[in-house]
């Protein structure tokens, strides 16, 4: 379906025609006419598959073309600070030849930005795109105005909540008029999202865009290790492997950090980021990467959703990831406009079980390649033997 076919307002067209948009997603397809129509939405629809647009295009439609009215019209609450970003520069794009203005607001900036936020929230920026802690923060000190606010979207629900942002998110709908459009976007819909759903939704309408499988031009591959073996086996298949980016996940930023140490003493051209460093910081890492700049990045999950970097051609989980999707959208950093990609999954004995439930979802089996010989003995992948947490497993220590 094209994008003319809404019936969009030409100069929202103008912006996406500037920003090369030809085609809508299949969640663009389905979500955009119901938003349209002014109906509340519950949406399964993982990163990747263009669900920010799916909602801004519709959004910015309406602002256009309905009567204008004062204040803030509509906010966007994510999880994280580099989602804001990503999709205040979306909207920076789709809204280019439009007089519709935008704003991220989130934490760890510094006074200069805190201020910029102040007076853009004060006069009534039309949307708001926020994480839920220092939007709070705002609206205690009294100069928000949510009166003639219309559309409420939640974006990546579930990592919200997981991220024990629940409480929040009901202080801040608490400064909204009720009569609004809320629109929840979610990549997985676990009972918590259903219940949700059911406070905040009005009759909504349900969407659900099956979860994707990787590209077929990722190879997909995994070892099979004890847990004292991965970073040595990590600083191993850096030293060989004939990559120009690549990303490194791990579970905690403890082993962020850890590994980071590791390899810099290697001299090896690496960068971490992680929760820890201040935003500043974290744009700089991703900016020297995007650049070419740095070679490595070893990153917590803040760096599989929600950050646009095209050209990454090897991605590394030290951990496995909580479930398949969060699998997809790490490896999805990689293989992407096209390009091919190479993923290595490393894989403890206590791991065995989580991973087998992701192969399960991908519908096949990872090659599991050899370890080299000179890390010793290493567990048989025998996953039914091994649920997490089995007291019967046990870690045994790399051995050099």
């Amino acid at each position: 379906m094209n994008f003319t076919e809404f019936g969009f307002d030409q100069r929202l067209l103008d912006g996406i025609d500037a920003i090369n948009y030809t085609t809508a997603t299949p969640v663009q397809e389905k979500v955009i006419p119901i938003i349209l129509q002014g109906k509340d939405i519950i949406a399964s629809a993982q990163t990747g598959t263009g669900k920010t647009a799916a909602f801004l295009l519709p959004v910015i439609n309406r602002l256009l073309t309905e009567p204008e009215t004062p204040g803030i019209k509509a906010i966007v609450i994510v999880p994280t600070r580099e989602l804001a970003v990503q999709i205040e520069q979306n909207m920076e794009g789709l809204s280019y030849f439009t007089p519709i203005s935008a704003i991220a607001v989130y934490g760890g900036g510094d006074g200069t930005s805190f201020t910029t936020e102040k007076q853009a929230l004060s006069k009534g920026t039309e949307l708001v795109i926020c994480t839920p802690g220092r939007m709070i923060t705002h609206l205690n000190m009294g100069y928000v105005n949510l009166d003639n606010l219309e559309y409420l979207i939640l974006d990546e629900a579930d990592r919200m909540l997981d991220m024990g942002f629940n409480e929040d998110i009901m202080k801040i709908m608490s400064f909204m008029p009720k009569k609004r459009q809320t629109l929840l976007f979610s990549a997985t819909m676990p009972p918590k999202i259903r219940d949700l759903a059911r406070k905040i939704l009005n009759d909504p309408e349900e969407v659900n865009i099956a979860i994707s499988k990787p590209p077929a031009k990722i190879s997909q591959n995994a070892f099979v290790v004890y847990e004292g073996q991965k970073a040595p086996l990590v600083k191993h298949l850096l030293s060989k492997v004939q990559f120009t980016s690549i990303v490194v996940f791990c579970g905690t930023k403890q082993k962020v950090k850890s590994l980071t140490q590791l390899l810099l003493k290697a001299r090896m051209p690496v960068a971490e980021i992680h929760s820890d460093l201040e935003q500043s910081e974290r744009e700089k890492v991703v900016a020297d990467f995007k650049a070419k700049r740095t070679k490595i990045i070893i990153a917590t999950d803040i760096l599989s959703r929600g950050i646009d970097i095209d050209g990454i051609d090897l991605v590394i989980n030290f951990d496995v990831p909580h479930d398949g999707e969060d699998y997809i959208h790490r490896i999805g950093r990689t293989a992407r406009a096209e390009t091919s990609g190479t993923a290595y999954t490393l894989i403890s004995e206590s791991e065995q079980y989580k991973f087998a439930v992701i192969e399960k979802l991908l519908g096949s089996a990872v090659n599991k390649l050899p370890v080299p010989e000179e890390f010793g003995a290493v567990p048989a992948y025998n996953p039914s033997a091994r649920r997490e947490g089995d007291k019967k497993n046990f870690r045994r220590p790399f051995k050099k």
